[in-house]
């Protein structure tokens, strides 16, 4: 299931970039006609809350910054899930040069209904004191396997940098410095921080989400919400993301979720009507 929607995202992205983004026609199609800029700000960030916590890309910043400055992984997380907020809201723009605007609006709240839909299915056979030990285990999994890729990649480079050492010590002044500070902030650390959650956040439910808002709602909005979501999740996943995650329920996690995209559907189904 999750192979077959990054497969149909891939499509949405080459679609995206292939499909020129022409204005609306304000006749037809008046983004944000029905519904407030701040409305659509705030379900954007509620959306985003209620899809990441818990989720694979909170996880792995809240373990990622047991073991590295959560400066670093706050910076890599969010950057990674900004751009992947950008390509959701570029695809969803895009599909609305497509398809009628009423349309785009009737099949984001299916979508959430169906979200919601298989979030209560999911709930209901949780049990009640369901936690996140095997998505935990997972997650930690998965960074124990970069971690050695990267250790091994280090060990490599390390081969190549002793045999240029000399040619190094010319660099300037300004280089130096800007290699120091790109050392730090833009190090393999960051990238690989920054390359898990990318490809965690890859069809995840939010971004499916963002897609379906950012089609039937005020784009610009809907963008600076996503981000804004993601980067307060973000923050709450590096100060203590494992002990909050270890201490609520997944089932009252899933459960509320549910209730939330239902509340979207409905939203969306209703204002296609209007439409």
């Amino acid at each position: 299931m999750r192979s077959s929607v990054r497969t149909i995202l891939s499509f949405a992205l080459f679609l995206c970039a292939v499909t020129a983004i022409e204005p609306v026609d304000e006749n037809n199609q008046d983004y944000g006609s029905s519904e407030e800029p701040v409305t659509a700000f705030l379900l954007a960030i509620s959306m985003i809350g209620v899809s990441e916590i818990g989720d694979k890309t909170f996880l792995i910043a809240a373990l990622m910054a047991m073991r590295h400055d959560r400066l670093l992984v706050f910076s890599a997380s969010t950057a990674s899930l900004v751009i992947m907020t950008i390509l959701g809201g570029l695809i969803g723009r895009t599909f609305t040069t497509l398809i009628p605007y009423k349309y785009t609006l009737f099949a984001a709240g299916i979508l959430f209904l169906v979200f919601g839909y298989k979030l209560v299915l999911e709930g209901l056979e949780m049990p009640k004191n369901a936690g996140i030990e095997e998505e935990l285990a997972e997650v930690e999994e998965e960074i124990a396997i970069q971690d050695i890729n990267h250790t091994l990649h280090e060990s490599e480079e390390g081969t190549v940098k002793d045999s240029n050492k000399y040619a190094k010590e010319k660099t300037n002044g300004v280089f130096t410095k800007f290699k120091d500070f790109t050392s730090r902030y833009i190090s393999g650390t960051w990238i690989q921080i920054f390359t898990m959650v990318f490809l965690g956040e890859f069809g995840d439910r939010s971004q499916i989400s963002t897609i379906a808002m950012a089609s039937g709602s005020n784009f610009t909005y809907v963008m600076l919400g996503a981000c804004i979501g993601h980067a307060i999740c973000t923050g709450v996943a590096v100060i203590g993301g494992k002990l909050l995650a270890s201490k609520i329920s997944m089932r009252t996690v899933t459960l509320g979720g549910a209730l939330s995209f239902f509340i979207f559907g409905f939203l969306y189904v209703y204002e296609a009507f209007l439409n």
